[in-house]
């Protein structure tokens, strides 16, 4: 007999599946708005400066367009913490890409036939768009992205690393990269009778109204924002985008609905991206391996218009026991768009390079790699010194190599061959934070013997209708099907964004409390319930993890087999594999598809994705999919995922830990540190596309 949908872990199908695959889910440009109008920015096309002039006639003349916003005469936004937001406000370009017009139209053709139309003339200045370790504009920030201190230090690293037996002292590069979700980023809005409808893809609709609220000058109560159906995000939605500000002020114009959907080559320069990193990571070790000084220092890159610092030392701070440790961010402000949040923010680059520098490490001691991470496992959070609520590591590394036949390895570089394709395998750690944030949930049992249970958390596509409704069903001890769910729009209790995969924790939490306030009533009375049934609420204020007296955790381990061809240069990835030490697995189905998930975009990262700053111009070069390469299913042939069981009595009713980013945590160590063993090079730049692999088989 299968086990009941309300089961722990249980892998129950998503709710709404079947509304995606038959296109009766409704996105954000789908809602039917009589009227409605269509929009299509204007891009700035030199690297900075100042729009001395816009002719807008020639655009206004084609047949279908309404009016053109430009930065004359654009509704003005109140100030904001968000000046990314601060859209056709005045003259400035502050860089490529920055919008200055918006046309909007009868169609979506002829608004983007008109946005071709309008005519800018600029005051170009210098620009200055490349990274380097050595910018003299670079600076110690007071903290990076997540409010980590921007520097740590224990002990005297410098000292212990230059008295280590072995040593390893290397730089890793990661370049731009770009979120992309499926559905780019579009808001419909419309006014009637003073009040504001927003229909948004967004991780957050909550946080949309509050900014809006604070833009336009509203009530928050005169907003509402609906997204109930957000084709991915990747954090490139996790708070608002242009595209929102926008169409609300082109609706606040015409007086009509507005669709923004932004074209994707747009993305890379206004929705975020993961700015690129420059890592030196030193790692000294005594003969059994032990690590005696770590050393991680990042240079990163941002924007003149708001501070964004990529946090790619902090897993540093987490990973292993060192006496003596120095984590460091320096940022250099540049003519660039400015970067944001992308899936595992700081735990993914700087993973990356830890676990390559872990493997070179490994080689020089000759050591196995996945005894060496064992080697270092500490007692408690090196940074902090506090307990681990719970931390597998180790078993998730045991259990990894045992389901790998790790142990049929030769360790020695370049010794499996297959005519022109040389053979190699690799392993790296993965970590990431347990977030939870306040929310609230209202849960009601209706009289013909069905509960509905409503929270304005948002489902990207990661299964949380579907989970929530499980949480819910276990505590009143009902069948799923007996439950219904409602998420996406201010109209809900509120709740946090989807973003540091935090979303189960932090909604399924008030989820729990309602359901058990609501069972203890119906358990409390007797006879029918009246007609609108019983209801309950409840909230939580959430813990951050400074505020708990445990250091809490995802762990896991990641294993890889690449074929590198000689004669091409081309990497195919043969086996991926992650097992994972991720709190109470709730749904077997969608936890898999997460992991999974995480790791392909993982797999990207290390062979296939990657974007160039062109020095000249200002701009990404790869601004859309046919040159920024993301992988296709012949890319992953062979791609597992498992969990270990934990039970951690330290974080939420339901035991549960975020599952949405770890899995692209330590993929793409993995897979550089089996192209090492297959190759006998170390490839320290990412993507390790074809030319770059040949360079390093023949020297040049």
């Amino acid at each position: 007999m299968p086990e009941p949908a309300t089961a722990p872990g249980a892998p129950a199908e998503r709710r709404e599946g079947r509304l995606k695959v038959t296109g009766s889910a409704r996105y954000a440009a789908e809602h039917p708005s009589p009227g409605r109008l269509q929009a299509w920015p204007v891009p700035a096309a030199v690297a900075r400066g100042r729009v001395t002039r816009i002719d807008t006639a020639a655009a206004l003349d084609l047949p279908g367009v309404v009016t053109v916003l430009t930065p004359d005469d654009a509704p003005r936004l109140a100030e904001s913490d968000d000046a990314t937001l601060a859209v056709l406000q005045d003259a400035r370009v502050p860089h490529r890409g920055w919008f200055v017009a918006l046309v909007v139209a009868e169609s979506l053709e002829a608004a983007r036939d008109g946005a071709a139309a309008v005519h800018v003339a600029y005051a170009a200045e210098e620009h200055d768009v490349t990274l380097t370790e050595t910018h003299p504009a670079g600076y110690v920030p007071e903290q990076a992205n997540g409010g980590y201190p921007a520097v740590r230090e224990q002990g005297d690293p410098e000292a212990a690393f230059a008295s280590s037996e072995t040593r390893v002292d290397v730089r890793y590069r990661v370049p731009p990269l770009h979120n992309h979700p499926m559905e780019p980023h579009t808001t419909t809005a419309h006014w009637e009778d003073g009040r504001l409808t927003v229909h948004t893809s967004s991780q957050g609709s909550g946080v949309v109204r509050a900014v809006l609220a604070q833009l336009f000058e509203l009530d928050e109560e005169r907003i509402t924002v609906h997204a109930e159906h957000v084709g991915g995000g990747f954090g490139s939605k996790g708070t608002p985008r242009p595209d929102v500000v926008l169409a609300v002020m082109a609706a606040l114009r015409t007086g009509r609905p507005v669709t923004v959907a932004l074209p994707r080559r747009f993305l890379p320069a206004v929705v975020g991206h993961r700015a690129p990193t420059l890592h030196r990571l030193r790692l000294g070790a005594a003969p059994d391996g032990r690590l005696t000084s770590l050393l991680h220092e990042v240079t990163t890159h941002t924007s003149h218009v708001k501070e964004f610092v990529e946090q790619a030392a902090t897993p540093a701070r987490v990973m292993y026991a060192a006496a003596s440790s120095r984590t460091a961010h320096r940022v250099v402000p540049l003519d660039v768009p400015t970067p944001s949040w992308m899936r595992a923010p700081g735990e993914a680059p700087g993973m990356y390079a830890l676990e390559s520098a872990m493997d070179e490490l490994a080689a020089e001691l000759g050591m196995d790699p996945v005894d060496l991470r064992v080697a270092n496992e500490p007692e408690t959070e090196p940074d902090s010194g506090k307990p681990f609520s719970s931390r597998h590591l180790v078993e998730c590394l045991r259990e990894g190599a045992r389901r790998f036949d790790w142990d049929r390895r030769d360790p020695r570089p370049r010794t499996w061959a297959e005519g022109d394709l040389l053979i190699g395998t690799g392993v790296a750690a993965a970590t990431y934070p347990v977030m939870m944030w306040p929310s609230k949930a209202s849960a009601r049992a209706l009289p013909d013997g069905t509960f509905l249970v409503r929270i304005n958390a948002a489902d990207i596509g990661t299964g949380s209708r579907t989970v929530l409704a499980q949480i819910a069903a276990d505590v009143l001890e009902v069948p799923l099907e007996r439950v219904r769910i409602e998420v996406g729009s201010t109209e809900l209790p509120a709740a946090s964004l989807a973003g540091g995969s935090s979303g189960t924790a932090s909604w399924g939490w008030p989820v729990h409390e309602a359901c058990t306030r609501l069972a203890a009533l119906l358990g409390d009375r007797s006879g029918p319930l009246p007609g609108q049934g019983l209801a309950t609420e409840a909230d939580t204020a959430g813990r951050a993890d400074a505020d708990s007296p445990y250091a809490r955790h995802a762990f896991g381990a990641h294993f890889a087999e690449v074929a590198v061809d000689t004669v091409t240069g081309e990497t195919r990835v043969r086996r991926l594999l992650g097992v994972y030490a991720a709190g109470r697995i709730l749904n077997a189905r969608t936890a898999r598809s997460q992991f999974v998930g995480g790791m392909v975009m993982g797999l990207g990262m290390a062979l296939t994705e990657g974007s160039t700053v062109d020095a000249a111009f200002g701009d990404f070069t790869e601004s859309d999919l046919a040159s920024y390469h993301v992988p296709a299913h012949a890319d992953v042939p062979d791609i597992e995922a498992h969990w270990v069981d934990e039970d951690d009595p330290h974080l939420n009713p339901m035991g549960s830990k975020g599952i949405g980013e770890i899995g692209i945590v330590g993929t793409a160590a993995a897979i550089g540190n089996a192209a090492h063993h297959a190759t006998g090079v170390r490839f320290r730049e990412l993507p390790l596309t074809p030319d770059r692999i040949l360079t390093g088989l023949t020297g040049r």
